[in-house]
């Protein structure tokens, strides 16, 4: 393999040595937020939930903050593959440009457009998303409290000013601005809630696109979702604040294993940790974990020599063409991991598997 590394937590890489790997021990799918970072997977999403995934005969939990939460509901589908391609199509070709005598678009106008988005993608598609016989599906948003409980120009900057400090004196002290709230199809929640203050609400017709856009309202790009039906009151925002990389409790049966299609080795608990490098270390809680990322070595051949990010917007701010160019030629390129995961599955090799 050049483009994809496999990793495996402690129990998941002594299963691998020991049983193999097959679609029926899959028992949970987490789906990290990070933009663009996320297109590098659309090539193996359309694999693993088109093709490998329908040999399961259990439902598998989904869990997904912002461009995750877009992944994990695209695989509900009634037909993934195509959700997935229309996915990648319509994430490089979004653009926002100011209007006549703008610099740039608001967080309000760009919210307008993204909601506008979500309709157009979802729209005839909920119900059976929801429905979805083989998936449950959880939708991770970062609910305000104290200052945050309300987005504005002056309490939005200190209560994240406010929350960046209480995260770094320790993770449970993010607690006290956001919490995580996560939206389900399901009753009963994949992973354990100790590490901060977690309320678990049912994911509804009526809810659906609202809970889908919290998750991805990334702060001070776009507008907070307030008051979302089914939930408490409040500001939310992108799910990857509190759960940036989904660094979860997993709680799945003790022969089954947590499959993870992510853009890196390191699982970072939350987006305010992304500069706390003693927090993107292995723990226990991952043991139970089979990671498929890209090789860095091959990262180095994209575009650019790194995945798509946000920082392509700016880069390319008045080349829509050339970004879009640059994304979809790492997006074709990312159809290498795809083929190598299927081929380590047709003839498994434990030893192309490393520690995570």
């Amino acid at each position: 393999m050049r483009a994809l590394t496999i990793y495996a937590g402690t129990d998941a890489l002594r299963r691998i040595r020991t049983r193999g790997l097959n679609a029926a021990d899959v028992h949970a799918v987490p789906a990290a937020a990070g933009g663009p970072k996320g297109l590098i997977l659309t090539r193996l999403d359309q694999f693993i939930f088109g093709e490998w995934l329908h040999d399961a005969a259990h439902p598998i939990h989904l869990i997904g903050a912002s461009i995750g939460a877009w992944r994990m509901a695209t695989a509900c589908m009634a037909d993934p593959i195509a959700g997935f391609k229309r996915l990648e199509h319509d994430y490089i070709r979004q653009r926002f440009d100011p209007l006549p005598g703008q610099a740039r678009l608001s967080s309000t106008e760009i919210s307008a457009r993204f909601t506008n988005s979500l309709q157009s993608f979802y729209g005839d598609h909920i119900e059976t998303v929801l429905d979805n016989p083989r998936y449950h599906l959880h939708f991770m948003t970062s609910r305000g409290r104290g200052l945050l409980r309300r987005d504005t120009p002056w309490r939005t900057p200190i209560g994240y000013a406010g929350a960046y400090l209480f995260n770094v004196a320790a993770r449970r002290g993010l607690g006290a601005w956001l919490e995580r709230v996560v939206f389900s199809s399901h009753p009963t929640l994949p992973f354990g809630t100790q590490d901060i203050k977690t309320t678990a609400c049912r994911l509804t017709t009526k809810n659906f696109l609202p809970a889908l856009q919290a998750s991805c309202a990334i702060p001070f790009v776009l507008d907070a979702v307030h008051d979302i039906e089914g939930g408490p009151r409040g500001a939310y925002w992108d799910g990857g604040i509190t759960d940036y990389h989904l660094h979860l409790d997993y709680q799945v049966p003790v022969d089954g294993v947590v499959m993870y299609p992510h853009f890196q080795q390191a699982v970072v608990p939350g987006w305010l940790d992304k500069a706390l490098k003693w927090r993107h270390g292995y723990t226990d809680a991952l043991s139970q974990m089979v990671v498929l990322a890209p090789n860095p070595e091959w990262v180095k051949t994209l575009p650019n020599g790194k995945l798509p990010d946000r920082r392509d917007f700016n880069h390319y701010e008045n080349d829509f063409d050339g970004r879009v160019k640059v994304w979809q030629r790492a997006a074709d390129e990312s159809q290498r991991l795809a083929d190598e995961w299927a081929q380590w599955l047709d003839s498994p090799d434990p030893s192309q598997v490393q520690p995570l």
